[in-house]
């Protein structure tokens, strides 16, 4: 990847400013966190200091903007360290209950709505039984379908943000990954996801509402350390 930096006067912005009014949304796509925390931040010093001026450094951040279409969706895989107790059979079992399970022809899900489950080396393919409710955006998430309905009651995996059981792999790293922890021991069953599209990302920003944790791997990204903002 190779980054091209322009860099712009301080006194020859307000072009650009004035040419982002024309912008009507911006999406958080990715750091979420890392604004959160730098709004603690001004608001601790804000605190500290009872005031801030208008051009002190805390009051802004470091930031990308890219064009949806050039953004790339990667998906967010799943490995489980365990399965929570429970013996292959019964793991097994638990699984065709809730889905139709087929030898799948390739570790990478084909489309929405279903996932690839390599266990026992050997990859397959689960397509829920029941319907999906097309109409909650965010139940409709292959990353809810599989934590509703395999993660959470078959495997025991409460609350992914914090379990310690459940591993999140970047789609980046490809599925070679996901055989390779499960192979050494370090995982007992991965899962391969189909990849969060950004008209899914949007409906949901749009409705208010918040993705689920580790739905989406987004490309490109910026070089660590390419920018660093000092206060």
């Amino acid at each position: 990847m190779e980054h091209a930096l322009w860099l712009i006067p301080v006194e020859e912005t307000d072009f650009f400013v004035d040419e982002f009014r024309h912008v009507p949304f911006l999406y958080v796509a990715d750091g979420h966190h890392r604004c959160a925390s730098a709004s603690r931040v001004r608001a601790a010093l804000q605190e500290q200091n009872h005031a801030l001026s208008a051009d002190h450094p805390v009051n802004w951040f470091v930031a990308t903007i890219f064009p949806d279409r050039e953004l790339r969706i990667l998906p967010y895989n799943r490995v489980v360290k365990d399965l929570g107790g429970k013996k292959t059979g019964d793991f097994l079992e638990g699984v065709r209950a809730r889905f139709t399970v087929t030898p799948a022809a390739a570790p990478e899900p084909t489309r929405h709505g279903q996932f690839s489950m390599f266990f026992e080396e050997h990859w397959q393919t689960l397509t829920p039984r029941e319907p999906v409710p097309v109409s909650d955006p965010i139940e409709s998430l292959d990353v809810s379908v599989l934590q509703n309905r395999l993660l959470g009651p078959v495997l025991g995996i409460g609350d992914p943000r914090t379990d310690p059981r459940v591993d999140f792999v970047g789609g980046i790293r490809g599925t070679g990954e996901l055989e390779g922890r499960v192979r050494s021991g370090r995982g007992a069953v991965a899962f391969s996801m189909f990849p969060t599209s950004l008209a899914e990302v949007m409906a949901i920003a749009d409705a208010g509402a918040t993705m689920p944790p580790k739905s989406t791997w987004f490309e490109p990204k910026l070089r660590s350390g390419l920018f660093v903002h000092r206060f």
